[in-house]
């Protein structure tokens, strides 16, 4: 099995692990073709984000301790589904995400460059040498 690779190609770095996050429960924003929600995005929680994903029926913030679940606030790192943070994005509520932990499977749908621009970890500029 080949590994995870964030989206600037480097070895997919953990997200979290307080709350523990990740499709599989293990930190991580890796994905495979069980997850159909594409849950590789490592964003940064924001109230804006919360509030705007309760809006859209996914409340994160209320805790389900049944699940296991504290529930999110602002600053914790949650692993996104792609299509959420691209309509997050779309609509002026998409929360920032940390490059070094986003799985490249996001690159199909999202450039580069627009990941970047919303990054919390933004890769050092090239020096030319």
């Amino acid at each position: 099995m080949k590994p995870a690779l964030n989206v600037l190609g480097l070895p997919l770095e953990s997200c979290s692990h307080a709350p523990l996050t990740g499709f599989f429960r293990d930190g991580c924003c890796h994905t495979d073709e069980s997850d159909t929600g594409e849950h590789v995005v490592c964003a940064e929680m924001t109230l804006a984000f919360l509030n705007f994903s309760q809006s859209r029926g996914n409340d994160l913030s209320t805790p389900r301790p049944e699940y296991g679940f504290q529930g999110l606030k602002p600053g914790d790192r949650w692993c996104l589904c792609a299509d959420r943070w691209i309509e997050a994005l779309l609509l002026g509520a998409a929360p920032r995400l940390v490059l070094a932990a986003t799985h490249e499977a996001i690159l199909d749908k999202v450039s580069l460059e627009t990941l970047v621009a919303y990054a919390v970890d933004r890769p050092l500029p090239a020096t030319g040498r």
